[in-house]
């Protein structure tokens, strides 16, 4: 198969990812229901490292419902998806020393990290809106980081989750 039948097949069979996005929404709502409580900062922070956790099983489990194809079998490109979702455990490790040298802007970083790590998947989805969502995220998560406390910005991710799910929805579509 050509480099862009790949691409296109992969988009088709894994629905561009749909999966993880809608996921994340439910992610960023448990975080932002951590960071309303009264709890310590470290142990919000703590716990929404613990939010994070839950992303494969769900992903793998709405998948099934949605008839996504989560693993991808028989398209090499599907390595290049995991390697894509793995880079970001590196720098998961910039956000683990905000949690210790600035807890209170951690739920920033995290959220600026995950948007930026969506940039690799417009090239193998061949999605405008990855494009997008991976630059406007880390900008807008850095400024309302920097302004708002962190379940301002746990808010504002489930909003921009659910824009982005459903402007995966309509690329799907076509």
């Amino acid at each position: 198969m050509e480099l862009n039948e790949l691409i296109k097949d992969c988009a088709r069979r894994q629905k561009k990812g749909l999966h993880f996005i809608l996921t994340s929404i439910l992610i960023w709502a448990m975080i932002c229901a951590v960071h309303l409580t009264d709890m310590p900062i470290d142990t919000k922070n703590l716990i929404t490292f613990c939010c994070s956790a839950v992303l494969f099983p769900l992903a793998w489990m709405l998948s099934k419902v949605l008839k996504i194809d989560f693993e991808g079998k028989g398209n090499p490109l599907t390595k290049a998806g995991i390697l894509f979702s793995i880079n970001q455990m590196l720098y998961i490790l910039i956000v683990m020393w905000v949690y210790a040298a600035v807890p209170e802007k951690m739920v920033m970083v995290y959220a600026m990290v995950f948007g930026a790590h969506l940039m690799p998947f417009s090239w193998l989805y061949d999605s405008r809106s990855y494009m997008v969502f991976s630059i406007v995220v880390p900008i807008l998560s850095l400024i309302v980081g920097l302004i708002y406390p962190p379940a301002v910005l746990a808010a504002l991710m489930i909003v921009i989750e659910a824009v982005f799910s459903a402007c995966l929805f309509q690329e799907c579509k076509k």
